[in-house]
């Protein structure tokens, strides 16, 4: 059996506490260790260091690169940019990779062909056992069937070099994995899933946590500035919600106009939209849940918001990314 290939684990962090269980779990795994792990420290301002000491026996493996918070694009390309190895495998600091994880990415680096330019691992998403999950934990369990995740996704170092890495103008952990994925795949390699799992838990988050959010509706008009507007198709993604909270807030802006206008008919119409529309966001979000008061307040509260935030965000990026040419590399 031919040896498996190196390569260097790229980590972007902002300080969370579960950097040290990732740090910790990748000790724990065993069978073909990193080349090296680059954990990208992107705080703004950092005030104390990074817990590294659960990395264990591979501590004397960790390098650190402070990238001063310009977000997970510019920390990944920080951290590639800087590996020795044909393969960078970049992992978000919230995973935790199972303890066979070293050895089944052994094989999947050996399984990958030359026109394999990427190798998605498999993310599992556990969910509470005792009951429904919450509208943020259904979301997440979404990732499981995310294409290209960056979660646990190794590229080729080549692939990288040839594309350029991640575009910086996402600012987000939200669709610049989706860019690189296909501008890889336009430059000629193929992308394919691998064996290996990755726990992904869900993190703790606030009731309004589906606010801020929204913002990745600016994204979503960078990709179609950037692919056309059938990259959802390519890119595996849902379309989401906006069509409907168009709609929605439309109504509500014309409601409010036709009373102005002194159209009371038509303000009751277009506000019946509205309720019917908001209702229906609501209850799509409430039914699959656990149905808690806490719940149920959080997903009336964010359903009246959600939509208008969403246009606006939708419409910012409009405005912002109208000149957005593809992002230039070596292909």
């Amino acid at each position: 059996m031919s040896t498996a290939p190196a390569y260097t684990i790229v980590i972007p962090t902002i300080g969370r506490p579960c950097l040290a269980e990732c740090l910790r779990a990748l000790a724990r795994a065993e069978g073909h260790p990193p080349h090296e792990v680059v954990v990208v420290d992107d705080r703004p301002a950092p005030d104390a260091g990074l817990p590294l000491e659960p990395a264990g026996m591979l501590l004397d493996r960790v390098r650190t690169l402070r990238t001063g918070g310009r977000g997970p694009a510019a920390a990944r390309n920080a951290g590639w940019r800087t590996a020795r190895t044909p393969w960078t495998v970049f992992l978000d600091d919230d995973v935790q990779v199972l303890p066979d994880w070293s050895r089944r990415l052994a094989e999947d680096l050996r399984d990958a062909g030359e026109d394999v330019g990427g190798v998605q691992g498999r993310l599992e998403v556990p969910l509470p056992p005792d009951r429904r999950p919450t509208d943020w934990e259904r979301g997440t369990k979404g990732l499981e069937n995310a294409a290209w995740a960056t979660a646990d996704m190794a590229y080729r170092t080549a692939a990288l070099i040839r594309v350029g890495g991640f575009d910086e103008r996402f600012p987000r952990a939200f669709r610049e994995d989706a860019d690189l994925a296909l501008r890889v795949e336009r430059a000629g390699w193929t992308l394919r899933r691998g064996t290996r799992t990755t726990r992904h838990p869900v993190r703790p988050a606030h009731w309004w946590a589906s606010l801020p959010a929204q913002r990745g509706n600016a994204d979503d008009v960078l990709m179609s500035r950037l692919h056309g507007r059938d990259w959802w198709a390519r890119a595996r993604a849902p379309r989401g919600r906006l069509p409907r909270h168009l709609a929605v807030t439309g109504a509500a802006l014309a409601s409010a106009v036709c009373a102005l206008a002194g159209r009371r008919r038509a303000a009751t119409a277009c506000a019946a939209l509205w309720t019917l529309g908001t209702a229906e966001f609501a209850l799509a979000r409430i039914l699959p849940g656990p149905r808690s008061g806490r719940e149920i307040a959080g997903m009336l509260g964010t359903s009246v918001l959600i939509p208008p935030l969403a246009v606006r965000h939708w419409l910012a990026g409009l405005v912002r990314h109208r000149t957005a040419a593809p992002l230039g590399g070596t292909e």
